[in-house]
């Protein structure tokens, strides 16, 4: 699970470090996730009422259960309503320093709208846990983990994930994510576990 706003603060002559876990090149979940994924719990959850998996930009999530203990059996959806894709320039200016094994990278900017629906209160950065960036040379992402340092880019704040939300609230975020330069973002999927097709949202380039 992701700290609470995806930065720790350190003193300023620490370098920033960014990691980005990414997944094996399949069709399903990413891996390394130390928790099951949210709407796993129920019977069905996760899909909607006709199978449907394929979503537009703007279109909400069927209802996923949270399996978190504190909020254990709150539903919630999740809307990706915008992909943007940095620059190199925004990479410079951000503050992290490149990982050399990585290769050059370039911030993709998701926004999204959590709505909780109903059940005991949910922290933000539980809603958005199982967000990934799928690029068009099949990448998966999952969303930038700043470990030292505090990453800055323009327009896209990094949310406060220990915010809670209660039934019927709704928040719009901003989440960054690193894809390789040269690729290029070709949805937004949400996991549904192992065994689980993720939902997608398609990005028109």
């Amino acid at each position: 699970m992701r700290t609470s706003t995806r930065t720790a603060p350190v003193a300023a002559s620490a370098l920033a470090l960014a990691l980005a876990l990414t997944a094996c090149n399949d069709s399903g979940s990413s891996s390394g996730k130390s928790r099951g994924s949210s709407g796993s719990q129920a019977s069905g959850s996760g899909t909607s009422d006709d199978g449907k998996q394929t979503f537009r930009l703007g279109e909400a999530s069927p209802e996923q259960e949270s399996d978190m203990k504190a909020s254990s059996g709150a539903k919630y959806t999740v809307t990706p309503t915008k992909v943007q894709t940095g620059t190199k320039a925004d990479m410079a200016n951000s503050g992290l320093e490149e990982d050399k094994e990585d290769g050059p990278q370039i911030p993709v900017y998701v926004w999204s709208t959590l709505t909780h629906k109903s059940g005991k209160a949910m922290e933000l950065g539980d809603m958005d846990d199982d967000l990934v960036i799928r690029t068009d040379k099949g990448r998966r992402t999952r969303a930038l983990l700043v470990l030292m340092g505090e990453a800055k880019w323009p327009n896209c704040p990094a949310p406060d994930g220990q915010k809670k939300v209660n039934a019927g609230q709704s928040e719009k975020i901003c989440t960054a994510f690193l894809i390789p330069e040269g690729q290029k973002a070709a949805a937004v999927e949400l996991t549904q576990g192992f065994y689980k097709e993720p939902l997608e949202w398609p990005v028109k380039n």
